[in-house]
């Protein structure tokens, strides 16, 4: 399969079938991982949310404005034969904007959601100032719809990903023992990572032992593990701009029987949705799945966020699984991450992430489910 039929050109070809389905005569983008979706550009996005770039999409052309800290990357690392044409002119981004759409006579142009409204007030002033009559729609969820169904190259950057990640988890297995910190535990999680090939992290690693665990988005503290804990590692790389994502909980020498039933439960939770999985579900019906399931078993109190989300250039983009409606289409990638979490005793998730096919669910995540026990 080659480039055109998956990579940029694919990509901004659905974007101009909208554009004649909508009625606009081009968009206006800002967000990063957009931009990094539509030019197919690997090393140059840094993803600061400092939002140095900003790109106009028309039925005819493809420009994207940057500025001199990155035009030499974008030269460098742009796809062979790529239909983008590069920037780095002296003016405000606003202004930019502006000159282009006026340049190609747009007079709907629409933009995103997240556009920050700083840009968003310069954009309407510098039309003002050129005493221009341009209407600027809102895209709502049309490219995040879009990223959501991943094509091969996308999948093959996700799984690379996902091996760094399971990597590590194994290297852990060997590193963890009593007398660590938190803080020490993500330190070597994070240098594995990047010693045997990521280029950054998807996310801020999550470590959390004992009591921590029952807090989902623990933050890594100076508290030493002791024998007895739950040890929780919620984490991820990135591999060309594609994240991985994925938790696992293990115990610092033999469960207690709590720990045990707990760890049990949501284990059977989590391979029970992900067998439920496949093109044409509804995300809401799977989340319901997995609450029925810990409801059933008297710890629904202590389940209260969703089941899944999507990953990709972000780490969470669209479909979820949770209480809203969301249409599940083959070639999205999904995490499957229940968890129940007591208070002052502590938690346990477990979470793979993987894509979506017409059969099932195929996760990109080989570690073991089966709780991990460190001796001590």
């Amino acid at each position: 399969m080659s480039e055109k039929e998956y990579g940029p050109e694919q990509r901004l070809a659905r974007v101009r079938a909208m554009l004649d389905e909508r009625a606009y005569d081009g968009i206006l983008i800002r967000d990063e991982a957009n931009l990094r979706w539509l030019t197919g550009a690997t090393d140059v996005f840094d993803f600061t949310g400092e939002l140095p770039h900003v790109a106009l999409i028309t039925r005819e052309k493809a420009y994207l404005h940057t500025d001199s800290r990155y035009f030499n990357s974008f030269m460098e690392h742009m796809p062979k034969s790529s239909p983008w044409q590069i920037d780095m002119d002296a003016v405000p981004a606003s202004v930019w904007a502006q000159r282009r759409a006026a340049s190609g006579r747009c007079r709907t142009v629409a933009i995103e959601d997240s556009m920050e409204l700083s840009f968003h007030g310069a954009l309407l002033r510098a039309i003002d100032d050129a005493s221009l009559a341009i209407q600027l729609p809102l895209l709502h969820a049309d490219l995040r719809l879009m990223r959501a169904v991943k094509d091969p190259s996308e999948l093959e950057l996700m799984a690379r990903a996902q091996s760094i990640t399971d990597a590590a988890f194994e290297h852990m297995l060997e590193f963890i023992k009593p007398g660590l910190t938190e803080k020490q535990i993500r330190i070597e999680l994070d240098s594995n990572m990047f010693s045997n090939g990521a280029d950054g992290l998807a996310f801020a690693s999550i470590v959390a032992s004992g009591p921590n665990t029952a807090n989902p988005h623990a933050i890594p503290t100076d508290r030493v593990v002791c024998k007895g804990d739950l040890v929780l590692m919620d984490y991820g790389a990135t591999y060309r701009d594609y994240c991985s994502d994925m938790t696992r909980t293990i115990c610092l020498g033999e469960p207690s029987d709590e720990q045990r039933a707990i760890y049990d439960l949501v284990r059977f939770a989590h391979e029970s949705c992900a067998s439920a999985i496949r093109a044409g579900v509804d995300g809401r019906d799977i989340y319901e799945l997995s609450r029925r399931i810990i409801d059933e078993a008297g710890y629904g109190a202590y389940y209260a966020h969703s089941l899944g989300h999507g990953v990709g250039i972000e780490v969470h983009e669209l479909p979820v699984f949770g209480r809203s409606s969301n249409l599940v289409e083959a070639g999205a990638v999904i995490t499957v991450e229940p968890g129940v979490y007591l208070p002052d005793r502590g938690g346990v998730r477990l979470e793979d992430f993987g894509v979506v096919t017409q059969e099932g669910y195929r996760p990109f995540t080989a570690s073991p489910h089966e709780l991990q026990i460190i001796d001590c």
